[in-house]
């Protein structure tokens, strides 16, 4: 996963409560297998709409309304909003599953108070500064683990290699009591 410091853009505007996983990627775009692709498929019921939001903004920050990503445990909603080209949603609220799953992949899930994306609604282009945690001049909370993760772009696999020495030296110290290896 890549690092993430700080971002300045545009801000788009999805005032919206209670967007849930389902309409941010329907159903049907789950057969996919890869973690890639599926940003053209973002709020593709919603897109059709002439009038929808996105279809006329872009920029690399999301403003939501409070309750983003509710609804099921896709992890395909964050991939998505990840490929489409956003780096950090901000919302007064998120889905819990939704804000782990983000976390995972390097989307940064930003919860600030309902006025405070409000008044962050009216700006043309907002920094969000993960070292600082803040966007603009609101401060955010964030846990030291999930920073450090974000800040040195650790995902969960080179979270483990980072005890990989320690492992050998356990499967050294107890052998399988079968042979793993193929001939």
């Amino acid at each position: 996963m890549k690092a993430f410091r700080t971002v300045t853009s545009r801000a788009v505007v999805l005032d919206r409560p209670d967007v849930d996983t389902d309409q941010i990627i329907p159903k049907q775009f789950l057969k996919r297998i890869e973690r890639n692709g599926f940003g053209e498929f973002l709020f593709y019921d919603w897109r059709r709409d002439p009038d929808f939001e996105l279809n006329h903004q872009s920029g690399r920050i999301l403003l939501a309304g409070r309750n983003f990503g509710c609804g099921s445990s896709r992890e395909h909603a964050p991939w998505a909003l990840q490929d489409y080209g956003f780096d950090v949603i901000v919302a007064p609220s998120f889905g819990d599953i939704f804000r782990q799953n983000s976390l995972k992949i390097g989307l940064l899930p930003v919860q600030l108070p309902e006025q405070q994306v409000r008044e962050l609604m009216t700006r043309e282009e907002i920094t969000v500064d993960l070292e600082a945690r803040t966007v603009d001049e609101f401060p955010f909370e964030l846990d030291d683990f999930s920073r450090r993760c974000l800040l040195e772009g650790l995902d969960d696999i080179d979270l483990t290699l980072e005890h990989e020495d320690a492992i050998a030296a356990h499967e050294q110290a107890h052998p399988a009591a079968l042979s793993t290896l193929a001939v």
